[in-house]
């Protein structure tokens, strides 16, 4: 039998629970309101003509790699392919490899050494560090006074050196951060939906934050570093899963400041695999919590405003959003009970259904992005809803991410598998007959079950006719069944097409042999 007791703490934690989600989402709507208010088009920062080629600096280009064997090549080409003078233009390519991407790699580096570019192969023993170790033993020989860093994903413009480095004369300018965009957007449903999210967090968050001067962060690639930043901020550590956002909070502690370019585009690819997206959302909040664990004292005693260090709290925490969400869903049958058994606390819940307006600062937040884009934008309001809905279905792999910290302190850093896809590519022979798929992650079973407890919860909520219970709880159950379902049926079609993958490996293993 529910006790009073119980139901009173429940519908407390929901009241508590609602009022940091209202915060949370209402700076989400403010840096939203902020972008807007600045006008729809991203300011657009000239290079100044009297910028002579001579007086260009020393710039050391970093592409971390670790068995990419489908990017590798074209990340290494587009680099090379920089408007930069060579002799003021080293290239590191720092290969982890231990499959045939090393031997890719090396083919490549040769080809264009051949040609006259100062590139080298960077290769070590082991692992250690991963990236950020990759990153570190890479500034033993890096030769430049800047750094700029590539995952091997992503395809950079031949002008983004120089239309960015003159931001350095500014001495204060510890890193120069350009904006993700997209190699296949427009592959699947399910990069469409990713576009959207990192859509919002470039043209949203970190413009808004740019623009007011709070601090945000370099995310990993697509950017510019100080070398003498990296140093002054005590250089790449892994104690981490987010050496990025780590090396960048504590360059600003250091007092140094980052400039964001939303004008310069610098395309990516989407993962399209949901075990891979899962991986890297993965990554990215347990590397955050990491993060805010380690450096949210020293951000409180800073010498910089609240606000500053408000929004720093709000940046660190970001996925403690997706904690909260899980303890709604387990307490909403209790919240239902809770109303149904002490009428005075319908006041309490008409409260908190006004904290849950918080729930429309997504749909805002990605609203806005796509405003800066495209002048329909209204069109994609069914891909909004639907990547909010898929959003809340990751609450559990967060949870996971954060209880990690304690039961797994050292963690491996798994990459994110990218299969050298673009929107043009037919899906019908898509990354299933490629190498690199992920197997089953179990906990798609917990998802489903507590997204079957998530409808239960709803079905409580309609039948005593408590509506805001009802569309939260079955919003939940969507998300989370969602999310299990396309796991499971692309685990599927990863084992369907097993033998024609086999073939193709074989094949991509005789193509190299002969490189």
């Amino acid at each position: 039998m529910i006790t009073d007791s119980i139901l009173i703490a429940a519908g407390a934690m929901y009241l508590i629970v609602s009022g940091l989600l209202f915060v949370l989402g209402t700076n989400l709507s403010l840096l939203s309101i902020l972008v807007l208010v600045r006008g729809k088009k991203p300011s657009i920062d000239l290079v100044d003509p009297t910028h002579r080629t001579s007086d260009l600096p020393l710039v050391t280009v970093q592409l971390p790699i670790y068995n990419e064997l489908y990017v590798a090549e074209r990340a290494i080409r587009a680099v090379a392919a920089f408007d930069y003078p060579t002799d003021r233009l080293q290239i590191q390519v720092l290969d982890d490899s231990d499959d045939e991407t090393a031997k890719l790699v090396t083919s490549v580096v040769a080809d264009l050494a051949e040609q006259g570019m100062n590139i080298v192969h960077v290769t070590r023993s082991d692992r250690t560090g991963y990236k950020a170790g990759a990153l570190r033993q890479g500034m033993q020989t890096a030769t430049g006074q800047f750094i700029a860093i590539f995952d091997a994903d992503f395809v950079p413009p031949p002008n983004l050196l120089v239309d960015t480095i003159h931001h350095f004369d500014d001495p204060q300018i510890g890193f120069v951060q350009c904006r993700w965009g997209h190699l296949n957007k427009d592959y699947s449903w399910m990069t469409r939906l990713q576009s959207l999210a990192i859509d919002g967090h470039f043209l949203v968050e970190q413009a808004a934050r740019g623009l007011r001067g709070y601090w945000f962060n370099f995310n990993g690639t697509a950017g510019i570093w100080r070398a003498e930043t990296i140093e002054d901020a005590g250089g790449w550590t892994a104690d981490t899963l987010t050496e990025d956002l780590d090396l960048s909070y504590r360059a600003h502690l250091r007092s140094w400041r980052g400039h964001y370019r939303a004008d310069i585009e610098v395309p990516g690819e989407l993962p399209a695999q949901m075990s891979s997206f899962r991986r890297q959302q993965h990554r990215w909040a347990r590397g955050s919590f990491e993060c805010a664990r380690k450096l949210l004292p020293r951000v409180w005693t800073a010498d910089v405003s609240a606000a500053t260090k408000f929004q720093a709290t709000a940046h660190l925490t970001a996925y403690s959003i997706h904690l909260m969400l899980f303890v709604l869903a387990l307490i909403y049958p209790l919240v239902v009970l809770a109303g149904e058994r002490f009428s005075g606390f319908s006041t309490l819940y008409g409260i908190g259904y006004i904290f849950a307006l918080s729930s429309l600062a997504p749909g805002i937040f990605f609203a806005t992005g796509q405003y800066q884009l495209d002048p329909k934008w209204w069109r994609r309001l069914p891909r909004i809803l639907a990547v909010t809905i898929i959003g809340a279905g990751f609450m559990l792999n967060t949870l996971r991410a954060a209880i990690q910290i304690f039961t797994t302190p050292n963690p491996e850093f798994e990459r994110t598998a990218k299969f050298g896809l673009l929107e043009s590519e037919p899906v019908g022979r898509s990354w299933t007959h490629k190498r690199y798929q992920l197997s089953l992650d179990r906990i798609v079973y917990a998802e489903l079950a507590l997204g079957m407890y998530c409808f239960f919860g709803a079905w409580m909520a309609i039948t005593r006719q408590n509506w805001g219970v009802a569309v939260y709880a079955t919003t939940f159950g969507l998300g989370l069944t969602a999310v299990a379902v396309i796991t499971i049926g692309q685990t599927i079609s990863v084992f369907r097409s097993r033998e024609s993958r086999a073939g193709a490996v074989a094949a991509e293993r005789a193509e190299l042999l002969v490189r």
